[in-house]
């Protein structure tokens, strides 16, 4: 009977927790993309909390992934440190140089775009303008024959008893309003 070793070697736990380390590194390159998301798109802070969390699952999988695959699925605590090593590493190094690369870069775009469109912009706002004051004006019109059917269509009592019942109890006042009709 052949037993399958149950047990790493020194050795073998070094070059495990290095591949770890090298997958932090990987993980932090994943975790850029959500970052590079957030300086592209504004997010508030339900929009960062779903990405983290959805980070966090996609992190879940990847290390039961690579416990299955590199250690015959034996979760070992020190894969989480070397990944967090790694992932804090590539923060700390080529993350914040990428990140702040990536808001340059959006701001020189965003600044570029702009400039193309400023004429655009300009004629917009100088029509939106022009119509605004046509509009408004073709409004005040449209309001006033409105009025004017409401006016008609208003009964000339609005009654909130029944007559008899007022003429029954001396002490309620008539409720009814006339309306001048006009």
């Amino acid at each position: 009977m052949n037993v399958p070793e149950t047990f790493f070697s020194i050795n073998e736990e070094l070059i495990l927790f290095g591949i770890s380390c090298a997958l932090g590194l990987l993980i932090g390159v994943c975790y850029d993309v959500f970052r590079t998301a957030r300086v592209i798109f504004p997010h508030n802070k339900w929009l960062v909390c779903i990405e983290d969390i959805v980070f966090l699952i996609f992190y879940c999988i990847f290390l039961s992934s690579f416990a299955s695959a590199a250690s015959r699925g034996e979760l070992r605590f020190y894969f989480v440190i070397g990944n967090a090593i790694g992932f804090t590493l590539y923060l700390m190094t080529v993350g914040s140089i990428v990140i702040r690369t990536m808001r340059k870069l959006f701001y020189i775009i965003k600044k570029v775009v702009f400039v193309i469109f400023y004429p655009f912009i300009r004629f917009y706002a100088f029509i939106s303008k022009k119509a605004a004051s046509k509009f408004v004006g073709c409004s005040k019109v449209i309001v006033k024959c409105f009025k004017k059917v409401g006016i008609l269509l208003l009964k000339p009592y609005h009654l909130l008893y029944n007559k008899r019942e007022n003429k029954k109890r001396k002490n309620v006042k008539s409720v009814a309003k006339k309306v001048k009709t006009g």
